[in-house]
């Protein structure tokens, strides 16, 4: 039987936070008591946070380490998961939900294609050798024809856990705005007539696709327990048509009218921990700290930078959006219950060990060890 004892700690409770200790035995929590321990061979954790590891429902930075730059696919597959796992635990998240995209968007991405299965394998067949909780979250991008033919092969998976609708088409939802898709297309070296010649396909692709493929893959979805999710809701019917298709998550609104429709319908909500850290949203979103004010952010998630989810934490909580437990809710217990894991997420009695121990420096989160199951990770 493996014990550790961890003192001298602030634990981040559900509702307070309060200098403690916490026993873990056999990769669980044996009990979470209030005060020092005296016992011997308890690690003092000097003052330092201690909370339940974070969890990330939505990251895409699996793909930058097989993609690290355009056109370069990084030949070792398994070292370049490696590489994201140490990323993700480095950053404090012991349960992660790798987004894999099915289909694109963006001919120049035409590799995602390519790169679905093998990045699918890449989470199944090294996942003894992670030091964090790999699950799989696909994302189906309906603007692609071939979307329902990648996606449907794969529903069995048994690290598939969750599954959002994309519809990334010029000129709706996140990209509704044509000027800022076109700042941010060149802010990413393409010239303006490609940017044009892009605009175009896209915007035709989509159109063509979308309503079809929407249809059919929520009824594929419908036939398995994979949670689901609609992406970038930007107005009440996109919520319906969420609710309709079954899904219980909306991700990354981006109107507060969205987020509204999607409370109003029994959805909760998931923002990007990089719109809180900075401020806003970089595609003219609305601002999570606004759906925070209004009481419409339910969880979050890393996006395209997995440290922003603690980091997110730090700046809700300075801010006075929210005291630090509820902040830190946002990337521990909500996430946990909406992708159905119980067993994780809280600091409490018969739970996984899964552990973050944290320090402020200034304003920044720094962290100091992480505990998957007991074990140290990090």
């Amino acid at each position: 039987m493996s014990e550790i004892v961890l003192t001298n700690a602030l634990l981040v409770l559900d509702d307070r936070v309060e200098d403690g200790t916490v026993h873990v035995r056999d990769g669980r929590i044996a009990a979470v008591e209030r005060g020092r321990s005296h016992l011997p061979g308890a690690v003092d954790c000097g003052g330092d946070h201690l909370a339940p590891g974070l969890i990330d429902l939505h990251t895409d930075a699996l793909e930058g380490h097989f993609v690290p730059r355009p056109k370069v696919v990084w030949p070792d597959h398994r070292a370049a998961a490696l590489a994201h796992d140490a990323q993700t635990v480095a950053a404090g998240v012991t349960t992660v939900f790798d987004a894999i995209c099915a289909g694109g968007f963006d001919q120049a991405k035409s590799v995602r294609k390519e790169l679905f299965g093998i990045m699918l394998d890449a989470v199944e067949d090294n996942a003894g050798l992670f030091r964090a909780d790999h699950r799989i979250h696909l994302r189906c991008e309906l603007t692609d024809p071939d979307v329902l033919a990648l996606v449907e092969p794969e529903l069995g998976r048994p690290r598939v856990g969750l599954a959002s609708l994309m519809d990334h088409t010029p000129g709706t939802r996140q990209w509704r705005n044509l000027e800022n898709l076109r700042t941010f297309l060149l802010g990413i070296g393409k010239t303006a007539e490609d940017v044009e010649v892009e605009l175009t396909e896209r915007t035709e692709r989509g159109r063509a696709a979308v309503a079809a493929n929407f249809t059919h893959l929520a009824g594929l979805l419908g036939e398995t327990t994979i949670v689901r999710a609609s992406h970038d809701d930007t107005t009440p019917e996109h919520v319906a048509d969420a609710r309709d298709a079954g899904c219980t998550i909306s991700e990354f609104p981006t109107t507060l009218e969205a987020a509204r429709a999607a409370r109003e319908a029994g959805l909760t909500t998931i923002g990007g921990g990089p719109n809180v850290v900075r401020g806003g949203s970089h595609s003219g979103g609305v601002a999570m700290k606004d759906l925070a004010a209004e009481g419409l952010l339910d969880a979050l998630a890393s996006d395209y930078v997995p440290a922003s989810l603690l980091q997110a934490v730090a700046t809700l909580a300075r801010t006075g959006a929210m005291d630090l437990p509820r902040a830190l809710a946002l990337v521990t217990s909500a996430p946990a219950r909406m992708a159905g894991l119980s067993d994780r997420g809280r600091l409490a009695p018969g739970l996984r060990a899964d552990l973050l121990r944290f320090r402020f420096v200034g304003d920044t989160p720094v962290v100091r060890e992480v505990l998957v199951e007991g074990a140290r990770a990090f």
